[in-house]
């Protein structure tokens, strides 16, 4: 979507920004795929019977039980969100900043969006009193706040919210009437699994949880669009307004044409169900974006840059106000120039602050780790593979052209 235009400039840009190159796919994924390729129907809206089982098993080892009949799935994070702003109603608030799909969403619905600062220590949830404020004010001026979109393992930032924190948001949001959407398509990717450990939304307060995968995040190649949620399914015995949000979202995904694709559909449950070459490539994944990303976060930090240190996913978001002055000298003088300048200097998408809900003067920007990891299929392969993929010859280039662009701001 685009908004309203900067002075002198045209629109400015908003939306998803532009794919980054990932690991090849997986061959035993990639076979499942194949195998189921004569489906020729597509799943039921919501899923089938198979896809929705794969999904309970899925959030079972992550101490999140559920039955089938509380798990929807729709072909992409984008739709699924969609039938779900649907089914909940309501105007939507999310932190600042957030992922950059979400805002889009609400607005093409027409639903009022209001974002709500982010605690200094992490992104992905709302200051608690910041949350109260915001949800005051808009009830002031007659709006009707019914939603809070969240994400522990954050895009874009990186970072992973404190269970302290991820309560105190949570208890403030169900204390004013509001329902959650979790986001949980990072939590696999976590860069210190024993070290970091993200606390679902849902195991505080599961009465008034939705959780939202998208499976393209950690365990299906994007471009194999899949994604599932689980409806909250603590109550017992379960109340009728329950059972109403997941029909409403189904007639939103059987009105839109939402549906996946029957070998897509086969490709997500197998991923779902975790078997060893997919949870060993989630393992794998994670620890080589890990290390790439510290590379990387110590090449903003040394050039004079600020960033929190990325602790899931595969992006830091890093602020280069401290270069206003060398960045002006350039023509950049917000986050749609910066956009377009880092862009061009790293030979890489650098979508800025603005496309996650971020004010369009500041100058923030979210750097991917995957076009670190090389150019090519061959080079990404090896890097997976590598015992210190820092020690990569096309890594180590990549490292050093991203520290010289921006050692070039200072």
């Amino acid at each position: 979507m685009q908004g309203t235009a900067a002075e002198g400039r045209g629109p400015v840009r908003y939306g998803p920004p532009a794919p980054v190159p990932g690991l090849p796919v997986l061959p035993e994924l990639l076979a499942v795929l194949e195998a189921a390729a004569g489906r020729t129907d597509p799943e039921p809206p919501g899923g089938g019977l198979g896809l929705r089982e794969a999904a309970c098993g899925y959030w079972l080892r992550r101490g999140l039980p559920t039955t089938p009949e509380r798990v929807a799935a729709a072909p992409g994070a984008q739709a699924l969100l969609i039938a779900l702003l649907g089914a909940y109603g309501g105007d939507v608030l999310m932190p600042r900043p957030c992922p950059a799909w979400w805002t889009p969403q609400a607005r093409l619905l027409g639903r009022p969006a209001y974002h709500v600062p982010t605690p200094a220590e992490c992104g992905g949830v709302p200051d608690p009193y910041a949350l109260l404020e915001t949800i005051r004010r808009v009830r002031a001026e007659g709006g009707n706040p019914r939603l809070l979109l969240l994400c522990v393992a954050d895009d874009p930032t990186a970072t992973v919210a404190p269970p302290e924190t991820v309560r105190e948001a949570c208890e403030a949001a169900v204390g004013e009437g509001l329902h959650i959407i979790s986001d949980e398509t990072w939590r696999d990717t976590v860069h210190r699994p024993h070290e970091t450990v993200p606390l679902s939304p849902a195991e505080m307060c599961p009465d008034d949880v939705t959780v939202l995968v998208d499976l393209g995040g950690a365990l299906t190649p994007p471009g194999w669009p899949a994604a599932v949620a689980r409806f909250p399914a603590a109550r017992f015995p379960a109340t009728a307004a329950d059972a109403a949000h997941r029909a409403r979202t189904l007639d939103v995904l059987a009105a839109l044409g939402a549906v996946l694709a029957g070998p897509v559909g086969a490709a997500a449950a197998y991923a779902l169900s975790e078997p060893a070459p997919v949870a060993d490539r989630i393992r794998q994944a994670a620890a080589l974006h890990a290390r790439v990303a510290s590379a990387a976060h110590h090449a903003v930090l040394d050039a004079g840059a600020l960033a929190r240190p990325p602790q899931a996913g595969r992006h830091l978001y890093a602020d280069l106000g401290p270069f206003r002055t060398r960045l002006a000298a350039h023509g950049v003088t917000d986050s749609m120039e910066l956009e377009d300048y880092l862009t061009t200097r790293l030979a890489a998408p650098a979508p800025g602050g603005h496309r996650f809900g971020d004010e369009l003067g500041a100058l923030r920007v979210r750097l991917a780790t995957g076009p670190l990891l090389g150019s090519t299929p061959e080079q990404r392969l090896d890097s997976l593979a590598a015992a210190d993929p820092l020690q990569l010859p096309h890594v180590r280039e990549a490292l050093r052209h991203f520290a010289s662009v921006l050692a070039e701001l200072h």
